[in-house]
């Protein structure tokens, strides 16, 4: 089993990709993927999934 599955599950289900949300953390993609390999912090899994619904809800604003 991959590590992270709620934060991958939760990309996935709103359609996010890898590079959305390194490009809205200011990080690289290769970063975010290795961070994904490893169990987060609690502090950067939270970053992460805000990321995650802040992207999601623009996403869905345009689509309207």
């Amino acid at each position: 089993m991959k590590a992270n599955p709620t934060v991958r599950e939760a990309a996935k289900r709103n359609g996010v990709k890898h590079w959305q949300i390194s490009q809205r953390l200011g990080i690289s993609e290769p970063t975010i993927m290795r961070w994904l390999r490893v169990p987060l912090s609690a502090e950067r899994e939270k970053m992460i999934m805000e990321a995650i619904e802040a992207i999601a809800k623009e996403e869905s604003e345009c689509q309207m």
